[in-house]
Formats: structure tokens, sequence, C-alpha cells
């Protein structure tokens, strides 16, 4: 069984900066930086040239976000009717 670990955890095992990271992907730093950070969740394509150049499989790393996804309705609170 392949190990599985998140793309930032696969960069430290690798002693890869978020710079060469870059380099070596030939994606924009913006979207590479947002993925590591896992506010946006890659295309196939993307973590095809991710996992390349971290050596690793992309079935090897754990994609997706990371922070919690908040759906907001209406406007909040302050408006509307009061309970």
């Amino acid at each position: 069984m392949l190990p599985i670990r998140t793309i930032s955890q696969w960069m430290a095992e690798g002693n890869i900066d978020l710079d060469r990271l870059v380099e070596l992907s030939a994606l924009d730093k913006g979207l590479v930086t947002a993925i590591v950070q896992g506010r946006y969740t890659p295309s196939p394509q993307q973590r095809q040239q991710l996992a390349a150049a971290l050596g690793v499989d992309p079935e090897q790393v754990a994609w997706g976000h990371v922070n919690p996804v908040e759906h907001m309705y209406g406007h909040g609170p302050q408006f509307g009717r009061s309970p």
C-alpha cells in the first residue's frame, strides 16, 4: 500500500520549498500557493504536474480543502426580522 500524505508533507519529506515546487511543476505561483494551503482543489492535470514534481504518484497525495468551506446565506444577523 502506498503512503498517502498531504502535499505539504511531501514537500517537507523531499526538502522542496514553494519556489522549487512552482519551478518543477510549471504552474502559476499563486495557484500552487493556494493548493499547498488547502484553499484550492487542483484539476487532474494539475495533480499530475505537482505529483511528478514531488516524485510521487497523484494517488499518494491527499488533495482537497483543509480549511472548512463555510456557506453563508443571506446578509447576516443584522438584517431581517428579530427572533
